[in-house]
């Protein structure tokens, strides 16, 4: 008999989060890589939307859409009424799933969701009130019907349990850059394609996407390092606001270059010719962003935070302060004695590399086969 896990793939045929996306394609195609003699995939979307988005994930055992679209889809959810999706092993990437009564003991179903980002409720004014009102609805149903829930690192699940009563059932397992990410061979002409010079300070995320942002670029002001300064992952409309934060932290806009969401390849090649990432935030979320840094063997500066702590360990710096004021001041400091000499560089490299190996979607894919067999 064979063992089917269906995974909800809702972000491939309708994204709403460029990372979630990613992540959810990874892990997927990890899963699939992964499976134990005896099981399969199987993908759960929503109606709509292109399918040659799941064929990013080859080896499916095939595709159940519901007649609902994602946004029905996911107002169904919320209330818990039928959404066609069914029973059986249904693991999610995200709260995107059914979160309700079930029989695991006798019937076998079981729901495993995952939290990536505390943002709904640590920074709710930084998104939609309908999203922080759907993301609270939804973990409180995780508490009711979820069988586990899945976070990236132990210091979320410390928190996430200060948020939610989940007990034993929370289980940590890391995401990580996409499969064979690595910088490309024509990484040079990628960065003339997107307008970029060569050796800059690489930063992430918008004002709206990345608290924090400012100190990063006060921080590389206060350097005085003569370089020029990259921002990705920008939301759209929000490139100006990133400019006058440069601006207003003394860096004079010829230096700036602000870039949105960039493909798996582009953002590698951009951080090809990084010399230094920059990640100020001190948010309880996964930190895409410096996985990406440390997978390259770019030098990390980061401020210090349990995420960051654990996360980077002793592949980067990291940088404590007790106000702004301080975290700029030891950023700069940082960031100029890392670039203050070819050795000191080299060596963060090397060291980010490192701590880099350690994230990897096949294990994480194993992982979650191993925890769908516990349960």
């Amino acid at each position: 008999m064979v063992a089917t896990l269906r995974v909800v793939l809702d972000q491939l045929v309708a994204p709403t989060e460029p990372e979630l996306a990613e992540a959810s394609r990874e892990l997927a195609r990890a899963l699939v890589i992964a499976a134990p003699s005896g099981c399969e995939v199987e993908a759960v979307a929503p109606a709509g939307g292109a399918d040659d988005a799941l064929a990013a994930v080859p080896g499916l055992a095939g595709v159940r859409r519901t007649a609902l679209q994602r946004r029905e889809l996911s107002a169904a959810l919320q209330l818990g009424v039928g959404t066609g999706i069914g029973g059986g092993m249904i693991h999610s990437p995200s709260l995107f799933a059914p979160l309700v009564r079930h029989d695991r003991l006798h019937d076998n179903d079981q729901t495993v969701v995952t939290v990536w980002d505390l943002r709904p409720w640590e920074s709710p004014a930084e998104l939609p009130r309908a999203v922080v009102a759907w993301h609270k609805a939804m973990l409180k149903r995780a508490v009711k019907h979820a069988d586990a829930v899945v976070v990236p690192t132990h210091s979320l699940a410390a928190r996430l349990l200060e948020i939610a009563p989940l007990g034993d059932r929370l289980r940590v397992i890391a995401g990580a850059s996409p499969s064979g990410f690595s910088v490309p061979v024509d990484e040079v002409g990628r960065r003339r394609e997107l307008g970029l010079p060569e050796g800059f300070v690489l930063l992430a995320g918008g004002p709206l996407a990345s608290e924090g942002l400012d100190a990063g670029l006060a921080a590389v002001a206060a350097s005085r390092v003569d370089l020029p300064v990259v921002v990705i992952d920008v939301e759209e409309g929000h490139e100006p606001a990133v400019v006058e934060l440069a601006s207003a932290a003394g860096l004079p806009e010829r230096r700036i270059h602000v870039r949105g969401v960039l493909s798996a390849e582009d953002r590698a090649a951009v951080f090809g010719a990084a010399v230094a990432f920059v990640a100020p935030s001190r948010r309880a979320a996964f930190p895409w962003r410096v996985v990406d840094a440390l997978t390259l063997g770019v030098p990390v500066i980061a401020a210090s935070s349990a995420v960051h702590a654990e996360v980077v360990v002793e592949g980067g710096v990291l940088i404590a302060g007790s106000d702004a004021s301080s975290l700029v001041d030891g950023l700069a400091a940082a960031l100029a004695a890392s670039l203050g000499s070819t050795a000191a560089a080299e060596r963060l490299g090397v060291l980010a590399g490192d701590r880099g190996r350690a994230f990897s979607w096949r294990e994480a894919a194993d992982k979650v086969w191993m925890l769908h067999a516990e349960l």
